[in-house]
């Protein structure tokens, strides 16, 4: 009666025991050699063979994001030198319009700027340029860029048509993908790249803000006219 019993159990019933007994096939080996698991892509299988080849795709995928995690520590390695190196030749500048010049320079030089785009708040004597708009901060022009001043964050990605008409003026081709970082109490930095995907929403900005802070600390130091 039992054997009966047994027999007409569902493979429904076989699956639930299964799960609720984890550790049965290590109490009978040799199952694992004559159970047959079917797969999408190609022949039948025994069931050691497919866990050896589930092992091996969870090997590979680990594998893969390994290298990705090591790639993204090197970036950020490479870009906490440049910014520190940022921060010690704008604290090395002897006067605000060489502190504006030496950040042009580095977002140019060391972060590979194509367009680098400067609108101070306050005028700097000593300092005209075409990447330079001086506009104060209540000016009318400045409306579309009033919530990214009054949050303090910076913005990545492809910048509204009235803030790159500002901005970039002509020159917008350079300026595919752009970087805008705002600097409490002294304006607006935008960086600008030819490749559409190099700044993107979502990317992160904390090295963004540590340049913009770095930026505002350096120009204190220097009383306005």
């Amino acid at each position: 009666m039992s054997e009966e019993r047994a027999e007409r159990l569902s493979a429904h019933e076989v699956a639930a025991w299964l799960r609720r007994h984890p550790k049965f096939l290590s109490q009978f080996p040799d199952l694992t050699l004559s159970l047959v698991v079917p797969r999408e892509d190609g022949p039948a299988a025994s069931l050691a063979s497919y866990q050896l080849e589930v092992l091996r795709d969870k090997n590979r995928e680990l594998n893969r994001r390994l290298a990705e995690l090591f790639a993204n520590a090197q970036e950020n390695e490479r870009l906490t030198v440049r910014t520190h190196q940022l921060a010690l030749s704008l604290m090395r500048a002897g006067s605000a319009a060489d502190t504006v010049l030496a950040m042009v320079a580095s977002l140019g030089e060391d972060f590979q700027g194509d367009a680098v785009r400067i609108v101070l708040f306050d005028e700097q004597p000593g300092l005209a340029a075409p990447w330079l708009q001086v506009i104060p901060v209540r000016d009318k022009r400045m409306a579309p860029f009033k919530d990214c001043v009054t949050s303090g964050e910076p913005l990545c990605g492809r910048l509204n048509p009235d803030k790159m008409e500002l901005l970039f003026g002509d020159d917008q081709s350079q300026a595919q993908s752009v970087a805008l970082i705002p600097v409490t109490n002294v304006g607006l930095v935008a960086v600008g790249s030819r490749d559409g995907n190099r700044f993107f929403p979502g990317m992160g900005t904390l090295f963004l803000r540590l340049m913009g802070e770095s930026f505002a600390a350096a120009l204190a130091r220097f009383p306005k006219h």
